[in-house]
């Protein structure tokens, strides 16, 4: 009998301290690989991969690639397309009313625009060396590049495709996010601040330190409650940060060579991707705390990443690697073995 007693009782402790560890411990993400989709082989053999945009209404998945972008069906993924001809692909800003799409050509110092029915080229517009990162207003209806070494942004009208302005943004800028009221977020990584952008009068209207984070690259945003996310690479961290005050609200540390932030207002979740192969899952507990849900291993180098809202699944490009070699001990890459790594529920 006190044997029985003895074991009850270890029994029942046991069952409590697991009771308690489920509700102490956040739920995973649930998120896992659904799909591995080639690329082929970059044109030049040259591999290399930059933003990937998602078109929810469209059902379209634009992958930056070498010197082209490869165009997928956002429910089946095969591909549907490629938009070649290019010197070195970054981002494309998508403006469907228009039927037009705008690629950075950081190379050729261009943004070149196509059809986004036939993915033909139709014009090209000169912009700045190093043309980067690039996205449209809907406030203003304009279209904004982000040129890293030139330190300015290009800002275009796409009715016309003519350069409005070319604006100064005092440092190298990276990554940026639209409010959709007229005001964007860019990282300034060489100055460690975001610099805020007015969209109507093309002038700076403010500039926020991102500190405790440093060299900011990736960001986006949760319009619902104001809060942008800035992710820095040295010290790597990602800062949440108050959209009308620049107040920096929480900090929590992530894992090197960070690239791309996605935040996800259907689910509250944020998504943070790195080179080192590893995305970042937190959650929006409130508009002032971020929770690190889940750490969630890809693949080396797999740092671009895009989401499509409708179904909530995760694209991140990447390669094969060899092993580290040259000064820096950079993995380079192995021609021919591009990729699109597909995550789901």
């Amino acid at each position: 009998m006190r044997v029985s007693g003895i074991c009850k009782l270890a029994v029942f402790s046991l069952f409590v301290i697991c009771a308690v560890a489920a509700v102490a411990a956040p739920p995973a993400s649930g998120y896992h690989l659904i799909k591995k989709v080639p690329l082929g082989k970059a044109p030049g053999g040259a591999e290399y991969f930059d933003y990937i945009t998602v078109d929810a209404e469209a059902r379209r998945i634009y992958v930056s690639h070498g010197s082209e972008f490869k165009i997928l069906d956002a429910d089946n993924f095969n591909v549907l397309g490629t938009i070649s001809g290019l010197k070195r692909s970054h981002g494309i800003a998508l403006v469907p009313e228009l039927n037009k799409g705008y690629i950075t050509d950081g190379e050729a110092a261009s943004v070149v625009v196509v059809d986004l029915t036939t993915f033909k080229k139709t014009g090209e517009i000169k912009s700045a060396p190093d043309t980067d990162f690039i996205l449209y207003d809907p406030a203003s209806k304009l279209i904004f590049t982000f040129n890293g070494d030139s330190k300015n942004s290009t800002v275009i009208d796409p009715t016309k495709d003519s350069v409005v302005k070319m604006l100064d943004l005092g440092g190298a800028p990276e990554q940026a996010v639209a409010d959709g009221n007229g005001l964007i977020y860019d990282n300034i990584a060489e100055t460690n601040e975001v610099a805020v952008i007015d969209t109507k009068s093309l002038t700076i209207k403010a500039r926020w330190k991102v500190a405790p984070a440093g060299e900011p690259v990736a960001m986006a945003m949760d319009k619902e409650h104001g809060r942008v996310f800035s992710a820095g690479r040295g010290p790597a961290m990602q800062v949440m940060i108050d959209a009308d005050s620049g107040k920096v609200l929480q900090s929590l540390a992530i894992s090197d060579g960070v690239d791309t932030n996605v935040f996800d207002a259907g689910s509250g979740m944020l998504f943070t991707s790195t080179r080192s192969g590893k995305v970042h899952i937190f959650h929006a507990d409130s508009a002032d705390k971020l929770s690190p849900l889940e750490t969630l291993v890809t693949e080396y180098g797999a740092k671009t990443m895009g989401m499509d809202p409708k179904t909530h699944n995760l694209f991140l490009s990447t390669s094969d690697f060899g092993p580290a070699a040259g000064p820096k001990g950079r993995r380079p890459a192995i021609s021919g073995t591009a990729h699109l790594l597909i995550y789901g529920k």
